[in-house]
């Protein structure tokens, strides 16, 4: 049974019995605690803590995840993955543990012909929590499962929490025997290997406290309503029922270690090393793919460099295969194929997804040679310093600055005759570990601040917006808080968090800056609201300080947002929707957005791009949006379904969460967005657009800044200024002044060249007087001396060289010193007589520029070096003299 059709029959079977099919969310995690989405009820946690209602009972889903922790791990053994697809059914205070044991077991014992999986009942182990008799029972009595075949586990492998105080309860696995081949008999409590895990059921029926770990925390009492999430993992069970050996082999992943054999000859199954390299390949580039279509691009941190760091891993592993150039393009394209089905999306999207996968290709090629040329410096200082052993501090910093893999370091380093430290290694790479684990612990600690927040949701409900058509209007004081704790008053000068019943305040989202503005109260307080957030779902909370009088709970208020400013947000965001159009028409539809602000009277816009857009194209952008501007088309907004926007060709912003309702913003024929913004009602409204320029924001990603309205006008009424000031000091009109100033810097240009061959040929017609001067120390002939500051380092070796040709007959060594830019700078040069005793430039030039407050290096016959002191010239050439002195 192909991958595709398991997913059709899961969603089929539970949407036949009244679950609310619920379409896979990103893997752009919806959650300030989580980085990506790693688990099949993400999406659901909003319903399980309580921050928001369910708006159904139940409800099933087939869930993109993604986990990285044992990435070293993966195409070692047949369980670690990077990308996996969850399959779940939710019940919300509905069905409980019998309901979700029966659709279980008839999903999985069902006869393929009928709509099942067709697995058999006597292969299927059981595992329970040891103190779930409940659990045990129902399925023994029944289900029919023989008590033989039901183990009961401990709170480690069959307890389920969140890891911090909310939610919790016992699980149930269910475990899939593969026979006697895969291990010793026994069930799932004696071999995970041979009895692999396919479902896991959670009922969560308990709430927890604090604690550590695992099993360390108290259980604080019952749930008022009791609710299951379930998790089957799709590629395990492909892996059983294609009858394979490891997810690697099932038909999504096993088509991509095909395509990689095919380009690089090496087939599977040949050798140990060479398959784990290929399911590597497999894995990281369905991943990468995945990623890169939910909007993510390569970047140096956060979810960009998880996705760098598989695909480099990637790219590695088909070069350890032999793959010589470029590879990436035909595995991408062989994953969008086999994966498209399931997930149309990478079709419509192929282009994007190719272009920052070849992308981030080219850049790592480039950076194995950079990394290449590190490595062999670092081989030559370990040589040099008589050591057999690169340090662990080298191979880390090649590791975490420039992406270079420890295995590429081992490999290089041994064809070196050298060894790798690799204990400093893994300590170092713990270390970051352990730091990267106490920051995503510190950010899970984050859900106890919310409470605070869902206690008024709690109470209150949520605030209802008005201002989409009002800017101001009555409400009630529903929650307060002072200093993040909830309290029933605040008096005069207290930072203050407001809530509403109702408001005119728009709060911070979807790239729009929030509404500023006051509150008024009854009682004559005033509150001067400088942010407005939503830290819960449907809970506006004001931000601001009481300028006059005492803030109570329940008073009755006048909320009234700063009109001028809303409408100069209001101006560039719908300069923000026109933008991304004219984009996509020129560039094409790569151009997607990825990112946005609107503040008052200016914007910046984030797009899918793999080279900079050239000025021409960008002026055409410009003026495309300012011709729309003139036609005056009307903008309006209509709160439709999710499919009867996509049906009208609605533009989706990558990484952002939308319900099955969504508000769709419409410009005229030119535009139509997703959108919870405010917006103009008509584009003559924006007055003007200027584009400042585009800029580079990371691999594939392109920012465009630009003005609008008032803002746009007082720009251009500067550049104009400053034209007329520049006509007048050329002599020239508007038109002339790119080809006079261009005429003038190129005078420029040459009189510095001038400048400089004059410089020049004065510091090389010293080059006889000092090596006449030369100072025979043991034999030696040794020059040195200060030359003029301000003498460059070319002119400086070309100097020591010059000196060094002049001296003839016996060992030299030349050592000059100058000042360039306020830094001492020295040149040290050798000839072959002088090298004959065994004295080195480049050992001399560390000498000096340790003197100096610095460093240096180079070969044995010229080197450089500076520093930071300049007052220590001379007690450096009195350094190298003494050097000179002792190797003679």
């Amino acid at each position: 049974m192909e991958s595709a059709e398991i997913r059709r029959r899961w969603l089929r079977f539970f949407e036949e019995r009244g679950h609310t099919v619920v379409p896979s969310a990103s893997l752009i995690a919806d959650d300030p605690t989580l980085l990506l989405v790693n688990a099949g009820m993400v999406p659901f946690k909003p319903y399980f803590l309580g921050e928001v209602k369910p708006p159904f009972p139940r409800a099933t889903s087939v869930q993109k995840c993604l986990r990285t922790p044992d990435i070293e791990e993966v195409g070692k053994t047949t369980r670690h993955g990077t990308f996996f697809q969850m399959c779940g059914n939710f019940s919300f205070g509905d069905y409980f543990k019998e309901g979700a044991i029966r659709y279980a077991w008839e999903l999985l014992t069902t006869p393929v012909a009928e709509g099942g999986y067709g697995l058999e009942g006597e292969k299927l182990w059981i595992t329970v929590y040891e103190e779930d008799d409940e659990a045990e029972r129902i399925w023994r009595e029944v289900i029919g499962v023989p008590s033989e075949r039901i183990q009961r586990l401990g709170m480690g492998p069959n307890y389920w929490s969140m890891g911090v105080p909310g939610p919790c309860g016992p699980c149930s696995e269910i475990n899939y025997d593969r026979g006697p081949e895969f291990g010793e008999e026994g069930g799932p409590a004696v071999n995970d290997e041979r009895y692999v895990e396919i479902w896991n059921l959670v009922f969560m029926q308990y709430v927890r406290g604090e604690g550590s770990g695992k099993e360390d925390f108290p259980i604080l009492g019952e749930l008022p309503s009791k609710n299951i999430d379930t998790g089957l993992g799709l590629e395990r069970l492909a892996m059983i029922l294609q009858g394979v050996q490891n997810m690697y082999e099932i038909d999504t992943s096993r088509a991509v270690i095909d395509k990689a054999t095919e380009l690089t000859g090496v087939p599977y199954g040949a050798a140990h090393d060479s398959d784990v390299s290929l399911r590597v390949v497999s894995d990281h580039v369905r991943t990468s793919v995945m990623l890169i279509g939910d909007g993510v691009t390569p970047g140096n941190e956060g979810r960009g460099y998880v996705l760098r760091r598989i695909m480099r891993r990637a790219i590695r592993n088909m070069r350890l295969l032999g793959a010589k150039g470029p590879v990436i393009g035909e595995l991408v394209d062989t994953v969008i194929k086999t994966m498209g089905e399931q997930y149309p999306e990478l079709e419509t999207d192929r282009k994007r997804i190719e272009t920052v996968a070849l992308g981030e290709e080219a850049a790592f090629l480039k950076t194995l040679k950079t990394g290449t040329n590190i490595l062999d410096t670092a081989v030559s200082d370990t040589k040099a310093a008589g050591s057999t052993v690169l340090p662990g501090d080298k191979a880390f910093l090649l590791h975490d600055t420039w992406g270079f893999p420890i295995d590429l370091t081992l490999e290089m380093a041994a064809e070196q005759g050298l060894s790798v430290d690799e204990e400093g290694f893994r300590r170092l790479m713990k270390e970051q570990r352990e730091r990267a684990k106490a920051d995503a612990k510190a950010k899970k600690q984050g859900h106890a601040d919310l409470s605070a927040y869902r206690e008024v949701a709690d109470t209150a409900g949520s605030s209802d917006f008005t201002g989409y058509t009002d800017t101001e209007g009555e409400s009630r004081v529903v929650g307060l808080l002072v200093d993040g704790v909830p309290s029933p008053a605040a008096s005069e000068g207290d930072e203050v968090e407001v809530v509403l019943d109702r408001t005119p305040f728009y709060a911070e989202g979807g790239g729009q800056q929030a509404d500023q503005g006051r509150i008024r109260l009854d009682s004559g307080a005033v509150v001067q609201v400088h942010d407005v957030q939503q830290p819960v779902p449907g809970v506006s909370v004001h931000k601001g300080v009481v300028q006059v009088g005492e803030v109570t709970v329940g008073a009755s208020a006048y909320a009234a947002i700063d009109v001028s400013r809303r409408r100069a947000i209001a101006r560039a965001h719908s300069a923000t929707h026109l933008t991304h159009q004219a984009l996509r028409d020129t560039l094409g539809p790569t151009a997607a957005q990825a990112g946005s602000e609107n503040a008052p009277g200016r914007f910046r816009f984030d797009f899918g791009s793999p080279t900079a857009v050239p000025g021409t194209v960008l002026t055409d952008v410009e003026q495309k949006i300012n011709e729309v501007l003139a036609r005056e088309l009307d903008v309006t907004a209509e709160v439709m379904s999710m499919s009867e926007a996509k049906k009208q060709g609605a533009i989706a912003e990558f990484g952002e969460k939308y319900g099955e309702r969504v508000r769709v913003v419409t410009i005229g024929d030119f535009s139509k967005e997703l959108c919870g913004g405010t917006h103009v009602h008509n584009t003559a409204q924006l007055g003007l657009v200027k584009l400042l320029g585009e800029s580079s924001i990371g691999s594939g990603v392109r920012r465009v800044e630009a003005l609008v309205g008032v803002d746009a006008y007082t720009f251009l009424a500067r550049e104009h200024t400053v034209v007329s000031q520049l006509t007048d000091l050329v002599k020239g009109r508007p038109e002339e002044l790119p080809e006079k100033i261009s005429g003038m810097l190129a005078k420029l240009r040459e009189a510095e060249k001038e400048i400089e061959k004059f410089r020049a040929e004065k510091v090389l017609q010293a080059a006889a007087g000092l090596a006449q001067g030369a100072k025979d120390v043991r034999g030696v002939a040794l020059v040195t001396g200060r030359v003029p500051d301000g003498t460059g380092a070319d002119d400086l070796r070309k100097l020591v060289l010059d000196v060094r040709g002049r001296v003839q007959g016996r060992p030299a060594v030349v050592a000059l010193f100058t000042v360039a830019n306020g830094r001492p700078l020295t040149v040290v040069a050798t000839n072959d007589a002088a090298r004959e005793r065994g004295i080195k430039a480049g050992e001399l030039v560390r000498t000096a520029a340790k003197t100096l407050g610095g460093g240096g290096g180079g070969k044995d016959d010229v080197a450089q070096g500076g520093g930071q002191n300049p007052a220590a010239i001379d007690e450096a050439v009195a350094a190298v003299e003494r050097l000179v002195a002792e190797k003679a």
